[in-house]
């Protein structure tokens, strides 16, 4: 686990690497940056796995790092006193949003939320960013038919007909997206709920289902029973 904490108070910064270090133990990397330019320079030049991210930084605003690395496949958990800020972040698709002054305990939350979608924040995640050109487009989740896993990556098949290539992975999309409006139907799909029409019993105990413009995707044995009863 390699995780970077952005943070220009010492003392709070101190906080957060030795409750993070208690958390993963000594299976982690971890650096600390206390200035925007020193956290983005980090962050282009080494990949990480989760940013604690304070957004008040010496004057200037933490957001920068959200809009400037928002398609990086990393997850985020924003540590700040701007609660005010909260359904923004998570509309940029954080992890979570740790209000200071925090303590041991809700750290420790917001790292157990990587295993555990269940637990996510009742914020819907509204939108999905892609890098394309050098550019940040911010894709509305609503308008997306279905996500497919491609390794490392997703792409997103949107309603438009068009698709567009997400940084992120399926596992990590999984985490973010709302579970009330997208579910996990095999392996490899992710698909909105409201664009699937029917499921479809095929030949040879096969699943598949057929969204609102035609397509149909696998689903796998194990997630039929859910699937359906959300369909219902």
């Amino acid at each position: 686990m390699k995780i970077l904490i952005i943070e220009d108070e010492a003392r709070i910064a101190k906080r957060l690497a030795r409750m993070t270090k208690a958390y993963f133990e000594q299976q982690l990397t971890l650096n600390v940056c206390d200035t925007l330019a020193k956290g983005l320079t980090y962050i282009e030049q080494s990949p990480i796995d989760i940013l604690l991210l304070d957004l008040n930084l010496n004057g200037e605003n933490g957001f920068e790092i959200m809009e400037a690395m928002v398609a990086k496949p990393f997850h985020t958990i924003i540590v700040s006193a701007y609660t005010d800020k909260a359904i923004t972040a998570f509309a940029y698709g954080v992890l979570d949003f740790v209000p200071k002054p925090f303590d041991e305990s809700r750290l420790f939350q917001a790292f157990g939320r990587l295993n555990n979608q269940s637990n996510l924040p009742d914020n819907p995640l509204k939108y999905l960013a892609v890098k394309k050109g050098g550019i940040i487009k911010m894709i509305e989740a609503i308008k997306v038919n279905y996500i497919k896993g491609a390794g490392i990556y997703s792409e997103l098949h949107l309603q438009n007909g068009t698709q567009e290539l997400h940084d992120k992975s399926l596992d990590a999309l999984e985490l973010l997206l709302p579970a009330t409006d997208f579910i996990r139907i095999h392996r490899s799909y992710i698909v909105h709920l409201q664009q699937a029409e029917k499921l479809l019993i095929e030949a040879g105990g096969r699943y598949s289902v057929q969204l609102r413009n035609g397509e149909q995707l696998p689903v796998g044995r194990s997630r039929y029973k859910e699937i359906r009863n959300k369909m219902i």
